[in-house]
Order: C-alpha cells, then structure tokens, then sequence
C-alpha cells in the first residue's frame, strides 16, 4: 500500500495512484469552519460531548484538524507554517471560548476581544487592547472581516517603506520553528507537506489590510489598493519588486532548514476571479504580477524538489495559460461552479500541465444546501472527471463553511472512498 506522501507525489506528477489523494486543512483555504470541525468530531463519536476544538486561523475561525480525523478520513496532506495567526498572535495558552453557533472552542491566549455596542465582537492586533481593533466578526457571524484603519494619504509623500513593513527577513525563532516541524512531520507521519510562510503572494487582497500590524501604515484600504493598481501602477510595481527580492532570501533560508521533506510550497493566495470572470485582464496579469510569481516559481524549481501552489477563487480560465506559464504546478481551489469553469473543460484543456486541487464539491450551493445524494453524485462526478490520469488532490471549493449540514458532510468522505479508488 502506498504512503501518503508517495500518493500525493504520483498525483503532482499527473500519474495515477491507489486512490486520489485527499487534502483537509494543510492551509488557510483548504480547511473546515469550527462549528462544522465538532459537529464532525462528534459524528464520528471521536470526542466526547461538548469537548472542545481549537480554533487555529480565527480570521476564518478554521478549526484543528487532528490526526484522528485525518485518519477516520483519509487525509493525505499536512500543512507547515509559522505558529503565529493573521491578527499576530501565536497559537499557545488555549483557553476556553464559545461560537456565536454554541460551540465549544479553545482559542489562544491573544484572542482578546471586546463586544461593540450592536452585538458585533471586535479582536485586536497581537491581542493588544491598547490599540485600535483590527478584526470585527458580526454578530450572529461565523468569521472575522478586517477593519480598514488606514491613514490619510499624502501623494506626494508615499513611502514605498509603509507597504513593506510586512515584508521582513523570517525570524530565527521562525526559521527553528519550521526546521522542528518538518523534520516532525518527515519522521512521524507518512503525509505529504504542504508550507507556507508567508510573503510570497503579491497583493492578496486579505492581507493588505494588515490585520496583525498594529498601526499599518501606507495603502491599507481595500478599494484604494485596488485603485491603486491602476492609478499608481507604477509603485505597486515596486513594492512588488521589494518584496519578491526578499521573499526569494527567504525561500533560501526556508529551504536550507526544512529541505526536501517539504512536497509543495504555497507560493499566491491572490484572488483574481469572480463569479463570471477575471476582474483583471490577462495583460494586467502579464504586466504586474507574472513576473514576481514566475521569479519565485523558477527559484523553487532551479533549487528544490518543491512543487508550487497558487490559490485563485472565482473564474479564472482565461488566466490559467498565464499561471501555467509563470510556472506553477498545482492550481485550487478550482471554482466550478464559475463561469467558464466546467471541470471536464478544465481537465481536458489544462490537465497534463498543472494539478487541480479542490473542485471536488460546490461549497456555496451543493455541500451546505444540497441532499446527501446529491453531495454524493458531485463529488463521484468530480473524482471521475478531474482525477483521471493523476494531476488532482481532492479537497472541497475552498473551506468547508459554518452550519453545512453534518450528514452532508459524512456524505462527502463516503463517496471519496467509494468512488476516489482508481
């Protein structure tokens, strides 16, 4: 039988294996809402009643999943990253706390939050109550959504400093950090490692805000920023340089503490889609952001094993030829039900050149609102189209949301095992 980590291998070189590999919760898009963590947890009777679950990305509130899990499911894969959260605080000192849903959860020490008058619970940067909060999650909600706190812009005083502040060599304590874990992960389990440190993508709308910095600095509001693509092309085009320069040294420094026990490096989270088209142009792709994904793509293949990983919602068909040619290998979370994202087209047109992972469920319609059956037929559906000839890890569109039914859920793993089996 084979290990994990070989499956996941055969599947990144588009070739079949015993099954396709699955991926649960290895990064920040691949994961489950914590409500729909216990609910599952406690299915599969694996807890007792109201034990709780830790809260690991609370931006997403995304929950741990634990290798008991990974087991009663499947899982092939395993994320690696930094022990420190969107809003800057570590994942240590759990403490207890309660979802909006009713959830039993633990979340760290730092996630210190305070209630705003209407209901909402604002969360602060690095925890820290003494500065302005960065995060508010509605009431009645399931996530947070960042608080733009930019300043008044000066244009004839912006200072390229102010967005790259973010953008630092990667700490020692860091660096020791990701040497510990993957050697962990390389001797303890049989999984495939998926890492991401950080730095990598160029302009993800999610993290301009900057919801870990205290006092962020420079073009930190959501629409200005991306007015400022346009507007101020040019010195995004420069901040963009800056940051590749140090996100390649800190590709060399990753890469001589973790090595080859890494399989794949999540490279761009960058969201260029919506539902019915790219909301860029290819030559705006070309122009402002090929050059950097390909800069780093080509570093990683000239000096690792490493396969690379861009994350793009939406429909992003007529962009995909130019992903490929910025060099990257392994494509999610594959958004069928986007315009012009039919799977069969997908696979038939782009499958010998890049690896799907995701599309194996509709996340906004068929997972949460759909029947059991009708998970089960889209899910045999998409194993049969996408993992034809290898060249796909199965994981839902995106994260697995709050309040999806948890019979659906069960549904979903059932058919991977039924109908994954090549």
């Amino acid at each position: 039988m084979l290990t994990s980590r070989e499956r996941v291998n055969l599947a990144l070189n588009h070739q079949e294996a015993d099954r396709v590999p699955v991926d649960l919760g290895a990064s920040a898009v691949t994961g489950m809402q914590v409500d729909t963590v216990y609910s599952l947890r406690q299915a599969l009777k694996l807890d007792a009643p109201g034990t709780p679950v830790k809260v690991v990305e609370p931006y997403q509130m995304l929950g741990e999943i634990k290798p008991d899990l990974m087991d009663a499911l499947g899982i092939d894969v395993v994320g690696l990253g930094k022990p420190t959260t969107m809003f800057g605080f570590k994942n240590e000192g759990w403490r207890p706390w309660t979802t909006f849903a009713g959830t039993p959860v633990l979340v760290p020490a730092g996630f210190n939050t305070d209630p705003d008058a209407n209901g909402d619970i604002l969360l602060y940067p690095e925890g820290d109550k003494s500065v302005p909060p960065s995060g508010r999650m509605p009431k009645g909600g399931f996530y947070f959504d960042s608080i733009p706190r930019q300043e008044p812009l000066d244009e004839d005083r912006l200072s390229l400093e102010d967005n790259l502040e973010e953008f630092t060599l990667i700490s020692d304590a860091d660096l020791a950090h990701l040497g510990r874990e993957a050697e962990r992960l390389w001797t303890q389990t049989d999984k495939a490692v998926l890492v991401n440190f950080g730095g990598t993508g160029f302009g993800d709308i999610a993290l301009v805000p900057g919801p870990w910095m205290k006092h962020p600095k420079g073009i930190r509001d959501v629409e200005e920023w991306y007015i400022s693509t346009v507007g101020r092309r040019d010195f995004i085009y420069k901040i963009f340089e800056r940051q590749c320069e140090i996100a390649i040294k800190n590709l060399e420094k990753v890469h001589a503490v973790v090595g080859e026990r890494v399989t794949a490096v999540f490279l761009s989270g960058t969201d260029f889609g919506q539902q019915n088209g790219p909301f860029i142009s290819p030559k705006t792709y070309c122009d402002l952001y090929q050059p950097f994904n390909k800069a780093l793509n080509d570093w990683v293949h000239q000096h690792t094993t490493w396969k690379t990983f861009i994350h793009s919602c939406g429909s992003v068909r007529a962009l995909i030829p130019h992903f490929i040619a910025a060099g990257f290998d392994i494509l999610n979370p594959v958004q069928c039900s986007a315009s012009c994202m039919a799977p069969d087209e997908l696979k038939r047109e782009f499958g010998s050149r890049v690896t799907f992972w995701g599309g194996g469920v509709d996340t906004q319609k068929t997972l949460p609102f759909g029947t059991a059956a009708e998970v089960r037929q889209e899910v045999c559906s998409r194993l049969k189209t996408l993992g034809e000839g290898g060249g796909y890890v199965f994981n839902t569109i995106h994260n697995v949301q709050a309040r999806v039914p948890v019979e659906n859920v069960l549904a979903m793993y059932d058919a991977v095992r039924e109908c994954g089996r090549y």
